[in-house]
């Protein structure tokens, strides 16, 4: 999560196109803090793997990984419907 913060500021896209770069990385960077102050009860631990699930998915749909990736992807049960 800390790391897809800078992500922002460097070019990559977000679901928040009405939202300012700035706005956009402050708000991964306090979701990153409250991962954190929380990983000691698990819950930073277990927000962090369903966001590092999210950046995997939005990926995989917009056809920037590898095919062996996303044909692994694809042999995955979905957690959402799309």
């Amino acid at each position: 999560t800390f790391v897809s913060a800078f992500t922002v500021l460097c070019g990559a896209r977000t679901d928040l196109p009405d939202r300012h770069v700035c706005c956009v990385f402050w708000l991964n960077i306090a979701a990153a803090l409250i991962q954190i102050l929380t990983a000691i009860v698990m819950v930073g631990w277990i927000m962090s793997i369903f966001w590092g699930m999210d950046m995997v998915i939005l990926a995989s749909e917009s056809q920037r990984l590898p095919q062996w990736l996303m044909e692994s992807l694809g042999r995955l049960p979905r957690l959402h419907p799309v």
